[in-house]
């Protein structure tokens, strides 16, 4: 609620537009939740037990050399103090060293994570072009053949463990039938063959006009991408029929087939209407789900996202490279939310 003044003993008046009141709750939400993440991603790199100094120095160091290191990475000073220095430097862009391979962990990020994001998306727009008309279309004929089929379609997404669909689609469509390309991004000869503007590979080898190249990168995306989009296609359809049930039961639908409507307009110009804003959720969370849960797709077709990146920080106890990988995963989180969130307020005007 907006704040508000008393104005010559009449009626309350708003200190601020409603407008910007909102704005401001947005933001202060946004910021405590991220401040939040950034703590909990602090201790959890703090009481794992992994040693950041042995990391980087090795078992064979010295004590005095131990210390010194200890002292250099700040380890000696109170854990506030420790937050308030991680803290800065997230705030400035600043995730550390990877002690992997000795680079900032933000370029390292800058780096993979466009392929996870194309990766993603792709598999977003396959759940959401198939899983919302079948959806509909199973609400619509419940109880028959197609509504059974979107069932069982959507129960198999939700029970087949992705690896072993993955494995399952290189093996066939691969290694047997050879429709799609193997492991990676591209081919081994086309591997940096168009520069990288987006670092989604698909988009700059159309800026390159490189066609040739775009070829080969659809061919390689097109598998995991449809495993990810199988996924999000099995959630988002059975939300979709389940909602569309709810509104197809409703007293103005049966009022509009009694005015003479047709039942496509009855469908999709009212009934679908009303539940746009739940899909906008829906999606958002599944697109959300693919951007920080493709790490076994991106292991099993040797994607080089952030799944993998953080993956192999983790095994490799570079503790700065898992952090610094789950800070922006938690980001994306938030901003995917206030996004669906302010597509809600434009959908529906009453939550003006």
């Amino acid at each position: 609620m907006a704040l508000t003044e008393q104005k010559n003993g009449g009626r309350p008046r708003a200190l601020f537009p409603g407008w910007l009141t909102a704005t401001g709750v947005t933001v202060g939400s946004v910021a405590v939740t991220m401040l939040g993440l950034l703590f909990v991603t602090f201790i959890i790199g703090r009481v794992m037990p992994i040693d950041p100094v042995l990391a980087v120095v090795g078992e064979r160091a010295t004590p005095e050399t131990y210390q010194q290191v200890y002292e250099e990475m700040g380890l000696d000073r109170p854990l506030i103090v420790q937050f308030g220095f991680y803290l800065w430097d997230v705030v400035q862009g600043d995730f550390g060293m990877s002690l992997l391979n000795g680079r900032p962990v933000s370029e390292d990020i800058a780096r993979v994570f466009p392929a996870t994001l194309e990766l993603a998306t792709l598999g977003t727009l396959f759940g959401v072009l198939i899983g919302v008309p079948l959806g509909v279309l199973a609400a619509v004929k419940q109880g028959s053949w197609i509504d059974q089929v979107a069932r069982v379609v959507a129960l198999v997404g939700y029970s087949m463990p992705i690896f072993w669909l993955g494995l399952m689609g290189l093996l066939i469509f691969y290694g047997i039938l050879g429709w799609v390309g193997g492991p990676g991004r591209v081919g081994i000869f086309y591997v940096d063959v168009v520069p990288s503007v987006t670092g989604m590979i698909l988009i700059d080898s159309v800026l390159d006009r490189n066609w040739t190249v775009l070829k080969d990168a659809f061919s390689h995306i097109i598998l995991p991408a449809s495993l990810l989009g199988y996924y999000s296609l099995a959630y988002i359809s059975r939300m979709t029929r389940s909602f569309m049930l709810e509104q197809l039961s409703a007293e103005y639908v049966t009022t509009a087939r009694v005015k003479g409507l047709s039942e496509r307009a009855v469908i999709w110009r009212h009934a679908f209407r009303n539940i746009r804003v739940q899909l906008i959720t829906v999606i958002a969370l599944s697109y959300a789900g693919l951007l920080e849960g493709s790490v076994l797709t991106e292991i099993i077709f040797a994607w080089p996202g952030i799944g993998s990146y953080i993956t192999t920080a983790l095994l490799s106890a570079d503790m700065n490279a898992v952090l610094g990988g789950t800070v922006v995963v938690g980001l994306v989180f938030v901003l995917l939310n206030v996004g669906s969130d302010l597509l809600y307020r434009f959908l529906d005007p009453r939550a003006k």
